[in-house]
């Protein structure tokens, strides 16, 4: 007797090409939604932080500063100095930039740069900022 081998089918081109295309879009939709998810995450840090700094009207006009939200940028401006923190890819971009010093027309001159994990971190660093230029 003789065992029945089955010899395996080979793809058709068109097969290969369904299959690998099909391969491509699944992992390009997975892609998409982790940036979405990540970029929702951000937004809602920048929104956390900013509802943070602007929670004592009194303190921020005391100081001359004002608290704006733009996406996933918060900043605390004063006449003479931003202090700003961007969101994205889960870590924030804090700044301090000299409003009196600019490198292009309307961009404040960065003058420290640090990066943080938390809306906690970019608060305090915010606030190290904050009293750096209120001596």
């Amino acid at each position: 007797m003789t065992a029945g081998v089955k010899k395996a089918r080979t793809l058709s081109l068109k097969e290969a090409f369904e299959t690998e295309f099909a391969r491509r879009e699944l992992e390009r939709r997975a892609r998409d939604e982790a940036e979405r998810k990540q970029q929702e995450a951000d937004l809602a840090n920048a929104q956390a932080l900013h509802e943070a700094i602007s929670s004592d009207g009194r303190f921020l006009a005391d100081r001359g500063l004002s608290a704006d939200l733009r996406r996933y940028t918060v900043s605390l401006d004063h006449a003479h100095y931003r202090v700003a923190a961007y969101f994205e890819g889960g870590k924030a971009s804090v700044t301090l930039s000299d409003k009196r010093i600019t490198t292009s027309p309307g961009s404040p001159a960065p003058r420290k740069q640090e990066t943080v994990e938390t809306v906690e971190d970019a608060l305090k660093v915010m606030a190290q900022f904050l009293a750096d230029e209120t001596r």
